[in-house]
């Protein structure tokens, strides 16, 4: 029989780069989770135990008053309670009862950017991706080059158009322009998956009758479900987050979306820390949600989409 094999030793150069690994992978999570712990734990705390020195991680006595005043103010009802405390009724910003319909405003925004982003990019990239016309690379390259410009050099011609048709303060105002802003990445990425796709299937369909129409919806959308849910959560994210145009279009409550309200928190000559995040708790717990959701999706999609050949 034959001996066993034995393992060598880790030397002291593997041991010594082990470490430093953890210890580089320990200071990046801190790093990053480090902020997003302490939005969620001052997010249960009181003013005064917010700014105390030196500050809890773990709140003393957690308290769901914060929320509770979201709650109050957005939908016009009397607040929990009345006392020196921010989350009681003492120092509520002025625009908070603007928060859940902002949010509103977001979630319509956001949703209806994915549906239109998915309308518009999915055909645009089994075009450029499946068939062969004079012009394919200049139209995919000119695509691209519109993302090259940043967005604050976008926002007076924006404003211009806006203003000419008549849609400022208006939600639809943002849903034109975070269409224009998300449809060229959105194309890049569905035509990179496409393309990695056998062209025989896309043949065998067409001998077999299909038009080009059900080829893509019967072939090639079924297998680019991990793209397109990376798509639409890109889509999604980029409308939810965004804050420059919706600044420049929105002046009205009605129209306003989610970060130019929390935005307006700071604005007060007294701050509410704890009211301010639990706002950002509530702003972050969808893309959270749908992250979580999609994960195995959002991975295997951008790394088939962001690779050719």
């Amino acid at each position: 029989m034959s001996e066993p094999v034995r393992l060598a030793p880790p030397t002291l150069p593997r041991l010594l780069r082990g470490a430093g690994l953890a210890v580089a992978s320990l200071v990046l999570l801190l790093y990053v989770l480090g902020p997003v712990c302490w939005l969620l734990s001052s997010s249960l705390q009181t003013e005064r135990e917010i700014v105390s020195i030196p500050p809890h991680w773990i709140p003393e006595a957690p308290t769901l008053r914060n929320f509770e005043a979201i709650v109050a103010t957005g939908l016009g009802r009397p607040l929990p309670t009345a006392g020196p405390d921010p989350a009681s009724g003492g120092f509520i910003p002025s625009t908070a009862a603007n928060l859940l319909p902002a949010m509103l405003n977001s979630l319509v925004v956001a949703v209806s950017i994915v549906a239109l982003n998915l309308l518009v990019a999915v055909p645009a990239a089994y075009a450029l991706a499946k068939i062969r016309f004079r012009g394919r690379q200049a139209a995919l390259y000119g695509i691209l080059a519109t993302r090259v410009v940043p967005d604050i050099a976008l926002v007076v011609p924006f404003f211009l158009v806006i203003r000419k048709l008549g849609l400022l303060d208006t939600l639809f105002s943002l849903i034109v322009t975070y269409l224009a802003v998300t449809v060229p990445f959105s194309v890049f990425i569905l035509t990179s998956f496409f393309e990695q796709l056998p062209d025989d299937l896309d043949k065998a369909a067409r001998v077999d009758g299909c038009s080009r129409v059900q080829v893509l919806l019967r072939v090639f959308l079924p297998l680019a479900r991990p793209a397109l849910v990376a798509v639409g959560l890109f889509a999604f994210l980029s409308s939810w987050n965004e804050f420059l145009l919706a600044l420049m279009f929105t002046q009205t409550a009605a129209s306003q979306t989610l970060p130019i309200i929390v935005a307006s928190f700071t604005s007060d000559f007294t701050v509410s820390f704890s009211f301010l995040n639990a706002a950002g708790v509530l702003a972050v717990v969808p893309p959270v949600v749908l992250a979580v959701l999609f994960e195995r999706h959002i991975v295997s999609g951008l790394t088939a989409g962001a690779v050719k050949g």
